[in-house]
C-alpha cells in the first residue's frame, strides 16, 4: 500500500493515477478525508475496473501504509510531518517531494527559500521517528504531465541516505512510462534538486508552457521505457 500525503492536490492526484495504473494499491491522504475519498473515486471511475484506490484522512492512510509519498506545499511541511510522526512505522519509507518555494511564504515560485537544516528533505529525516527512512524524488516532474496519458519525458533524481529508501523510490520512479531513476547520491543534495523546480518553473514561465523536465545524459544506464 502506499500512502500519498496531501493526494488531492494536482501531484499527488498524477502520481495516484499513474501508479494505480501500474497496478499498485493506493490511499490519497487528505486533511478533508471526504475529499480524498471524492478524489478516489473519481480516478478509480478513469481507470476502470481493477483500480485499487481509496482514500482517507492523512493520518490514517499513513497509518496503513508501508510507503509513504508527502505531496504538500513547504507551508504545510513541517506541521504535516508533526501530525503524521504517531502514524508512521518504523521500517516504513517516506519520499518526500516538497520543495521549499518562496511562494510559501509570500514571494515568487521561481526562488527558493533556505532552510537550515539545508533541504525540505533533510528536515523530513530530522522530523520522522527513527526507523523510517527518507528519499527525496519526483520534485521536477510536471503535475500536469503526470495527469494525462502521455509518457513522463523526465528523468527522477533521487537523493537518499538509506539504500532501501532509494530503491523503493526508484522502483516506483520505473513504473512512470518515460521516466527513469538517477541515482542523486545522498540526501543532502536535495537542496540542489530543489531549487531545480525553481529553475524550471521559470523556464515554464518564459516558453509558456507547463511540462519543462529534467534529461541526464551519458550515462550508461538503460534509457526510459515508453
Amino acid at each position: 500500500m502506499i500512502a500519498i500525503v496531501g493526494g488531492t492536490g494536482p501531484e499527488g492526484m498524477g502520481l495516484a493515477l499513474r501508479w494505480a495504473r501500474a497496478g499498485e494499491a493506493i490511499v490519497i491522504g487528505s486533511r478533508d478525508a471526504q475529499r480524498a475519498r471524492d478524489v478516489a473515486g473519481e480516478l478509480a471511475r478513469k481507470l476502470g475496473a481493477g483500480a485499487r484506490l481509496s482514500g482517507a484522512s492523512n493520518p490514517e492512510a499513513v497509518a496503513s501504509a508501508d510507503i509513504v509519498v508527502l505531496t504538500v506545499p513547504f507551508g504545510g511541511h513541517a506541521p504535516i510531518l508533526k501530525l503524521l510522526r504517531p502514524a508512521l512505522k518504523p521500517g516504513s519509507v517516506l519520499i518526500d517531494t516538497t520543495v521549499p518555494l518562496a511562494a510559501a511564504v509570500g514571494g515568487q515560485p521561481t526562488r527558493t527559500i533556505g532552510i537550515w537544516q539545508g533541504s525540505a528533505a533533510q528536515e523530513a529525516a530530522e522530523l520522522v521517528p527513527a526507523g523510517v527512512s527518507v528519499a527525496a524524488a519526483f520534485q521536477n516532474i510536471s503535475a500536469e504531465l503526470l495527469n494525462c496519458d502521455e509518457p513522463v519525458d523526465c528523468d527522477v533524481i533521487v537523493c537518499a541516505d538509506d539504500e532501501r529508501a532509494r530503491q523503493v523510490a526508484s522502483d516506483l520512479a520505473g513504473k512512470i512510462p518515460g521516466a527513469r531513476a538517477i541515482n542523486g547520491g545522498k540526501l543532502e543534495n536535495a537542496r540542489i534538486i530543489e531549487q531545480l523546480t525553481a529553475l524550471l518553473i521559470s523556464i515554464n514561465t518564459k516558453y509558456k508552457v507547463h511540462r519543462a523536465g529534467l534529461r541526464i545524459t551519458g550515462l550508461p544506464i538503460p534509457g526510459p521505457s515508453h
